[in-house]
């Protein structure tokens, strides 16, 4: 028999609603983006994915999304096939509207998660929040890590805390994801930035696991925002 998680998507939804940070992060980045949108919400830099359930959900409320055809992005053409086999099977390669159509309420975790992800030590521990590195250069938030609420960082934990118990598939997406982040970071000869549960920031040593704690003014930045 297939274990389905017990999700309740609209409660996910409504204790996961805070910005990231108090200022509108997009609009400083939207200014480096030839589309003029955010990175964030521009499926043409970054695919959003939603979990099945939360496909049967948002289908069922909103207009604001479709799954990915592959021809959204003419100028740039999406590798659907390719991108298919890198999702996990209980997932949606998912496309919307556009910023100027969003609704709040109905985006999608992979959208009120950018660009942080779980990140889940060697020995199994959800120790807090890292980001995704793919976007270094053009994400404003990854290089003002200190600009990061108390209460998203929170928020952000309960829902993983619980979905990652819920649904053991997606902790072992987290920890390969934590594993690959070890190992970039490693060849890199750099530490990997930690939003831990504690409320400090932190620079994670990638061949150990351990953390030594850091100023977030003291974190790099890149590209455009150095």
């Amino acid at each position: 028999m297939t274990y389905k998680p017990n999700l309740d998507i609209a409660k996910m939804y409504a204790s996961f609603a805070s910005p990231i940070c108090e200022i509108d992060c997009g609009e400083h980045c939207r200014q480096f983006n030839p589309s003029g949108k955010p990175f964030c919400c521009d499926i043409c830099v970054a695919v959003p994915v939603a979990l099945k359930e939360e496909w049967t959900y948002l289908k069922a409320n909103t207009q604001l999304w479709h799954r990915l055809r592959g021809d959204e992005c003419p100028s740039d053409p999406i590798d659907k096939e390719k991108m298919q086999t890198e999702t996990p099977a209980y997932m949606h390669l998912m496309a919307c509207l556009g910023p100027a159509f969003c609704e709040r309420n109905y985006r999608t975790l992979s959208c009120r998660q950018f660009p942080f992800s779980p990140y889940i030590t060697a020995d199994d521990r959800l120790i807090g929040l890292t980001y995704n590195w793919d976007f270094e250069e053009v994400c404003w938030v990854i290089s003002n890590l200190g600009m990061v609420s108390g209460k998203y960082r929170q928020e952000f934990l309960d829902i993983y805390d619980n979905l990652l118990f819920e649904h053991p598939s997606e902790f072992d997406s987290y920890y390969w994801l934590s594993e690959d982040m070890r190992e970039h970071f490693s060849k890199a000869n750099r530490s990997i930035p930690i939003l831990h549960r504690d409320g400090g920031y932190y620079l994670l040593n990638p061949r150990t696991d351990e953390i030594t704690p850091v100023d977030p003014s003291d974190l790099p930045k890149f590209g455009t925002y150095e």
